[in-house]
């Protein structure tokens, strides 16, 4: 395993494995009709991974996604262990790098979508609607000011981006033509009701979704919810004490990195800015809060 100098895990190795597809996060390891998912401590913005990680960060993206899958338990997922007792032997050896952040998770065809709830009109959705009074071609009222809640809230599709390129926003026809309006019909209806079910129970919990993304495929006919879910990574998380419009709110999420990266002028391209410890840490703290927050414990 290899780690940074703020002992954040950057990249996964295990022996007698084939060698894994790294993605901007995750190391993916392929066992035929199963998958072992190894969350590191990189993190990616504005689609660029940073030279150093967040310490823990993978573990809370594990623990976060593990409590929605069983908290939206109705929706089927791809979840089948997380204890590595039940990873093939070569992961065990290394069992006690992969506790907290790894996944045993079912093999799925991907639907090549990704799929995106708003509730509140913020970053490029904001951005948009000031030019054009719609989000990807959603027309929406006039009086919007920005982090404004929603009427309702909306399903906004992009492409998926391969690795070191930038996702793009797609209508819903665009989607219909991509995957069929059948399956287009399932992945906006599944998005918005699992966002609706999380944003009311985060809202008990005092923080406010404000949007997020999920990704689904099939497995055996089936849809199910694939990745990671509801995660400081996927989602805007805002503390609801915090939540004020017409500016961008505070967030428990890799937003804080972003807007430190928009301080030092990062042109957004590839290499990244090397991350300082005191952004780190404080990056750190916000994830484990939200993780505190949902799941009302600690991390382990």
């Amino acid at each position: 395993m290899r780690y940074d100098r703020n002992k954040a895990l950057l990249q996964s190795e295990i022996p007698g494995l084939p060698e894994p597809r790294r993605g901007k996060v995750r190391d993916i390891y392929d066992l035929g009709d199963s998958l072992l998912l190894v969350a590191s401590d990189r993190l990616s913005a504005f689609d660029c991974v940073m030279p150093n990680g967040i310490p823990d960060k993978g573990k809370v993206l594990t623990g976060i996604s593990k409590f929605w899958f069983e908290l939206l338990d109705w929706m089927p997922n791809h979840l089948i262990s997380m204890d590595p007792a039940d990873y093939p032997v070569e992961a065990q050896a290394v069992a006690n790098d992969l506790a907290g952040r790894s996944m045993l998770v079912t093999k799925a065809e991907n639907i090549d979508v990704e799929c995106i709830a708003r509730g509140y009109l913020v970053g490029s959705g904001w951005k948009e609607y000031q030019k054009s009074g719609m989000v990807c071609g959603i027309p929406l009222r006039a009086g919007y000011v920005q982090a404004d809640k929603l009427d309702a809230p909306i399903f906004t599709p992009s492409s998926k981006a391969e690795f070191g390129e930038h996702d793009e926003n797609i209508t819903y026809e665009q989607t219909v033509e991509t995957c069929g309006a059948d399956v287009a019909a399932q992945l906006r209806d599944y998005t918005l009701r699992i966002y609706t079910a999380a944003r009311d129970f985060a809202a008990a919990k005092n923080i406010i979704i404000a949007d997020t993304k999920f990704e689904f495929g099939f497995a055996d006919g089936t849809m199910i919810l694939i990745d990671e879910v509801l995660t400081p990574d996927s989602s805007r998380f805002w503390p609801a004490e915090q939540y004020a419009t017409g500016s961008n709110p505070p967030s428990l999420d890799k937003q804080f990195v972003r807007d430190w990266l928009e301080d030092v002028n990062f042109n957004k391209t590839p290499p990244a800015p090397d991350i300082p410890d005191e952004i780190v840490f404080k990056t750190r703290e916000k994830y484990l809060e939200a993780y505190r927050q949902l799941t009302g414990s600690e991390l382990s």
